[in-house]
Formats: C-alpha cells, sequence, structure tokens
C-alpha cells in the first residue's frame, strides 16, 4: 500500500497473544492489515470483519479514515479482536466524546483471558489422565 502523509491517531490493542498496532489517516474507508487488504488477510471471514469495522460504523465513521495495522502473534479471532480494540483507543484520541458510545458498546474493554499454562504430570492445564483403581 502506499505510505499516507499524515496521520491523525494511533492506537495499540491486544488479545490474548496479538497485537495490534492501529494508525488512523484521512482518506476513503480503505483497511489494510500488514500491507494486505483486511477481506484477503481474514479469509474474508464476515464475523472477523464486521468486528473490526464495528467502532466505525457505531460513530458513522467508516468511510473517513484509512487505516493501516501491524499486527503480531496470535490467530486470526485474537488479531480480529486486537485490531478492534486499537481503533476504538484510536478514535477515542481524535476526540474524547467518542469514547462513551464505545465503552458503552463494550470496544473499549480489554479482554485479558489467556491460555492457561501446562502442570507437570496433567496432560493439559488441568486435564488429568483417567484414575485407575486396580
Amino acid at each position: 500500500m502506499s505510505t499516507k502523509t499524515q496521520l491523525i491517531s494511533q492506537g495499540i490493542g491486544r488479545r490474548k497473544k496479538a497485537t495490534a498496532t492501529v494508525s488512523l489517516f484521512l482518506g476513503t474507508g480503505n483497511l489494510s492489515i500488514n500491507d494486505e487488504n483486511a477481506e484477503k488477510y481474514f479469509q474474508y471471514n464476515l464475523t472477523y470483519l464486521s468486528s473490526i469495522e464495528a467502532p466505525l460504523k457505531k460513530l458513522e465513521l467508516d468511510k473517513e479514515y484509512d487505516i493501516i495495522v501491524k499486527v503480531l502473534g496470535g490467530g486470526l479471532t485474537g488479531q480480529a479482536e486486537a485490531v478492534r480494540l486499537g481503533i476504538a483507543r484510536a478514535l477515542c484520541k481524535i476526540k474524547i466524546e467518542n469514547r462513551s458510545p464505545l465503552k458503552r458498546e463494550g470496544f473499549l474493554s480489554c479482554d485479558s483471558r489467556v491460555k492457561e499454562r501446562k502442570k507437570y504430570g496433567l496432560k493439559k492445564a488441568r486435564k488429568a489422565s483417567q484414575f485407575s483403581k486396580r
């Protein structure tokens, strides 16, 4: 994608192992993730795409900003939620009035749950082998 000149705002979103750095530019509503079109990056999955665009649609700003995202780690679900949080945080930096409708919809709450580590002697974090009486 071409390099934009006027950076409006930036936001960082995290979910599980995924971290997304979101940059907003004045534009026409293009969304690129890791130098790829968002639809192609998220494999044309409408659930991920609608989740990402939800903060913009809530504020009716979906055609005003071009968004460039660098995302690392995790799977597609964690990355999509990290991008959504990063977009919501960037929109709050632009205008403080954007905060209350985004907070009401839950776009600014960080889901801090991560995978629990595997314990010694168990098969997974909590799964044990079957008990044998004899």
